[in-house]
């Protein structure tokens, strides 16, 4: 098997294990809390010291794969990811727990953006578009396969499991990772950006949070705006300080390409969706329907068997309409099967419901791939690290607004009705106020050019990297 289907494959298992483990937990909260003796609500710091990590750590992959080498930060997060895995499965209190959850996210912050770092600086332009594919069906699988497959390791294993799972995992990725990816790296690295990891920390950090909070209703929603506000200020005066240096932490410079601009913008409003639709599908289904975890989850799954359906067709699609046009026809298709589960009624069949988020899979992960490619369309190998980084902040970020927008909703539905209990009907505005908001994403993709991405997919023999202007000073 050629390298760059190998590497795209380990790259992929370390997101599917990221992905997963953000959500695997969720299911598995009252058995943990029972088990270590603490109250269910405040374990649920567990799965927000993750996410905090994650929002701290990311900006600072690309740095560090340019200053140590790829492979060696790659394997380097394999490890520590291992590791958190593997002591969160001891934990004995809700500190230990906590602790071992951060471990976990700098593991996570690290190894997935990096590893995507990897595919972009081995992989050809005219084979991005192939090998970025794989990284699709792990996105889409994880947050849809984590609450089943949690509830069945509790139910029938214990809930130690779900985090000793990636063990054995973490042990082969790190064994093909050894072998098959090359350490690559740049010369004359600039000196760390620290003023800006520290800015960029604490904003990312209060949105993230603030974002997750509200959407879980973890803290009062006075606090979470608060943390909302603060973290605003601070990505605020990250910008203005990233504007004024040579060499930021995270480069903004990027953003006047109008390709990598296009996908980070359009791109986070459209997983808005994404983030929204793992977060209520399993509660429309489960308290909406009645449906045990396992039958929801073996409906959900149908959306990540439509995305591994798609993998072999992207190059081909891409190649025969370009980018621009897929992506603003497809928007519209895949926003339209994010808002149809709100015609969903319990006496929908299920045979028709697995169809619609087969199909609907399909088109999200047509998508996704195809804004996840146009990023790097007309960027160099010595930007692609930092372009990486903010790719990855605006993933986490689109994830956590759509669990927060649709919890919103959701709530706000709730209480129209004047009802704090939860039925189906509850859930069919969210669905559609999140595909308006992916359907947004259009005026992003309009002004693209009709020969956006063409390096990607051969449309030209000759691929023109864009200059991007001179940084001050």
């Amino acid at each position: 098997m050629p390298n760059r289907i190998i590497v795209p494959l380990i790259v992929a298992c370390a997101l599917f294990m990221e992905n997963m483990d953000a959500t695997v937990i969720t299911t598995a909260l009252p058995a943990i809390a029972n088990d270590i003796g603490v109250d269910p609500i405040s374990l649920k710091l567990a799965l927000t010291a993750y996410l905090l990590s994650l929002a701290v750590f990311i900006p600072i992959s690309g740095w560090m794969a340019d200053r140590f080498g790829a492979r060696t930060i790659f394997r380097a997060a394999m490890i520590v990811f291992t590791l958190g895995s593997a002591a969160c499965g001891f934990a004995q209190g809700l500190n230990d727990l906590v602790i071992y959850r951060i471990i976990q996210g700098l593991g996570g912050a690290m190894m997935v953006p990096v590893g995507r770092l990897v595919i972009l600086r081995t992989v050809p332009k005219h084979e991005l578009v192939a090998s970025l594919t794989w990284l699709v069906i792990p996105a889409l699988i994880g947050p849809m396969l984590g609450p089943p497959l949690g509830g069945f390791i509790t139910t029938y294993f214990h809930w130690r499991w779900i985090f000793w799972i990636n063990i054995p995992i973490g042990i082969l990725g790190l064994i093909l990772a050894s072998r098959y990816i090359e350490n690559v790296r740049e010369k004359n690295v600039p000196r760390l950006d620290r003023l800006g990891f520290v800015l960029s920390g604490i904003g990312l950090t209060g949105i993230a949070f603030g974002l997750t909070t509200f959407g879980q209703s973890l803290l009062h929603p006075a606090i979470s705006l608060g943390l909302l506000l603060v973290g605003a200020a601070f990505t605020y005066a990250f910008v203005r300080h990233a504007r004024g240096i040579k060499s930021p932490l995270m480069n903004l410079r990027l953003l006047k390409l109008q390709t990598f601009r296009s996908s980070v913008a359009g791109g986070y409003l459209f997983r808005i969706g994404i983030g929204a639709m793992a977060f209520l599908m399993p509660l429309h289904f489960q308290l909406g329907f009645g449906m045990t975890p396992f039958q929801s989850g073996a409906l959900t799954f149908w959306g990540a068997v439509g995305a591994m359906a798609l993998r072999p067709t992207v190059p081909f699609i891409l190649r025969r309409f370009g980018f621009r046009r897929v992506l603003l026809i497809n928007v519209v298709i895949a926003s339209l099967f994010i808002a149809t589960p709100a015609l969903f009624t319990a006496d929908t069949p299920h045979f028709a419901i697995g169809a619609v988020i087969f199909v609907g899979g399909f088109f999200r992960a047509l998508q996704f791939s195809t804004v996840n490619s146009l990023a790097f369309a007309d960027l160099d190998n010595k930007h692609m690290s930092q372009a990486t980084s903010i790719t990855g902040v605006a993933q986490q970020l689109a994830l956590a607004t759509g669990v927060a927008v649709a919890a919103f909703v959701v709530d706000m539905t709730r209480l129209m009705r004047g009802d704090f209990a939860l039925v189906a009907a509850d859930f069919a505005p969210a669905y559609v106020f999140v595909a308006l908001i992916a359907v947004i994403s259009t005026l992003f993709f309009i002004g693209l050019p009709k020969n956006a991405g063409a390096a990607l997919t051969a449309r030209e023999e000759v691929a023109k990297t864009a200059r991007l202007p001179d940084a001050p000073g």
